[in-house]
């Protein structure tokens, strides 16, 4: 096998479909194959842009509420329970080296049906996360220019990234680069800062009081709040939609999706750590006052430092959350990109653009819905609340079959040779257990509005199943 060669997944997994790498790193293209030209950097940024290191700024407050001011606990429970889903990512990643993230893992270890009902959930929360980033920019944005309505920010914000992620995959990386660069710069000073403030004028209340609470610790409540705060890390899993588009490699990939998880939970647990020693509000009066929730964090910092240092974090969490927009975008149109190229929706969606070698339709596709759902909630007083509280359960049914389907390919369907009974079944059912457990802890109106676009999903799987629309899967 040459060297570029692309190695084959083992126990009689899915070939590549893009096909070799040439001596440049690029894929050999043509009709729907997708260009070999991300490197391990390009992956870290893209799943760094998407989680964004300032993830919790946005929902700081909401959680402190819900979790009745126990958000650092919250925010390590979750690095938890999301290992063990990166972890089954890792395994299943080397399977199936293809675009479509959880969709492709689905069909490869439970079949086409399974597949279908993974891609459909995962969708949900492919096109709404970016609006719920979109809607926490023009919401940082309209704090520093209050003129300009943060619906206008919020468009705005939707049309400059399309755009970048219509140029194409490296040009995108290399602008969210600068980003990510510029975001991790603010953090630092934030921590920084509020080790000063910490050291010279002390903390608002108790040391571990973000690890044990405000008034004794509720289990139920850090739940219930895990079930949001996973909204955080959902950029870690968007790594796999790149795979065919890895110059290095299904390995590669996998390493990407676990370094990104380990660098974003250190990151959010020192912030939220600090920023809840310092906040002047307490979590039971951000539950008595939720208009107070979203701006949380920007009063912290204002409070503990000054205007200055709330205007840095507003001003980096604009920019940076519209980049983790753009990462979740181009996840979104690889997903859709997958499932049309499998003529699981329609197959305008496949077809890649030769000039940028991104799929352009499913770009714009994704783009639409995004834009649409993004200036809605940007114009109503609830709308992230009403955002936020439902974007999480189709991203959480599509890892619990993720789970299911490393269980049913390395077991059920025998593929390995030698099953590992920790890697192939412990942990997956595990992460199968924290899965479940956060979706019963979700919000009543998250559940509903999953049941019933999971109720679609399957009625447009017997509807495509009477039409005889049957993808065919190399390998299996």
């Amino acid at each position: 096998m040459p060297p570029t060669a692309e190695p084959q997944p083992p126990h009689g997994g899915v070939p590549d479909p893009a096909g070799p790498a040439d001596p440049a790193g690029a894929t050999v293209a043509a009709g729907g194959r997708l260009r070999r030209t991300l490197s391990f950097r390009d992956l870290i940024v893209y799943g760094l842009l998407f989680i964004a290191p300032m993830a919790p700024v946005g929902i700081f407050g909401t959680l402190q509420a819900k979790s009745h001011g126990a958000i650092t606990l919250v925010y390590v429970v979750a690095t938890i329970a999301m290992a063990f889903t990166a972890y089954s990512y890792a395994q299943m990643v080397r399977v199936a080296p293809q675009a479509g993230s959880v969709y492709t893992y689905a069909r490869v270890g439970l079949g086409e049906g399974a597949g279908f009902v993974a891609g459909w959930m995962a969708m949900l929360d492919y096109l709404l996360i970016p609006a719920v980033a979109y809607l926490f920019s023009g919401i940082a944005l309209h704090s520093l220019v209050p003129s300009v309505h943060q619906w206008i920010w919020t468009a705005v914000a939707v049309v400059v990234t399309t755009l970048l992620n219509l140029w194409g995959v490296r040009t995108a990386a290399v602008v969210g680069f600068l980003v990510l660069a510029m975001e991790i710069v603010v953090l630092v000073v934030f921590v920084v800062a509020a080790v000063w403030v910490l050291a010279t004028d002390g903390a608002q209340r108790g040391w571990t009081v973000p690890l044990t609470g405000e008034g004794g610790f509720s289990a139920s409540a850090v739940l219930a709040a895990v079930s949001v705060a996973v909204l955080s890390y959902l950029g870690f899993d968007a790594i796999a939609a790149f795979a065919e588009e890895s110059a290095g490699g299904s390995k590669r990939v996998a390493r990407a999706v676990l370094t990104c998880l380990v660098v974003a939970g250190v990151l959010f647990a020192v912030q939220t750590y600090l920023a809840a020693l310092l906040a002047p509000m307490s979590a039971a009066e951000l539950a008595a006052k939720p208009a107070e929730q979203g701006d949380a964090f920007y009063t912290t910092a204002n409070a503990a430092a000054g205007e200055w240092l709330q205007k840095l974090v507003a001003a980096s969490k604009a920019i940076g959350a519209a980049f983790a927009a753009l990462a979740g975008q181009a996840a979104a149109g690889r997903l859709l990109f997958a499932m049309a190229r499998d003529r699981r929706l329609p197959g305008a969606m496949s077809k890649v653009d030769a000039g940028s070698g991104v799929p352009r339709r499913a770009l714009l596709g994704a783009a639409v819905v995004t834009l649409v759902a993004a200036v809605w909630a940007a114009r109503r007083d609830d709308g992230l609340d009403q955002l936020s509280s439902i974007v999480n359960v189709g991203a959480l049914t599509a890892f619990g079959l993720l789970h299911a389907s490393v269980i049913g390919y390395f077991w059920l369907r025998k593929r390995a040779a030698a099953p590992k009974v920790l890697s192939h079944v412990v942990i997956p059912l595990l992460g199968l257990a924290v899965v479940v457990a956060v979706i019963v802890e979700a919000s009543p109106t998250a559940q509903v509005v999953g049941g019933v676009w999971l109720v679609i999903g399957l009625a447009v799987l017997a509807v495509q199943y009477a039409r005889g629309r049957r993808a065919d899967l190399p390998g299996v």
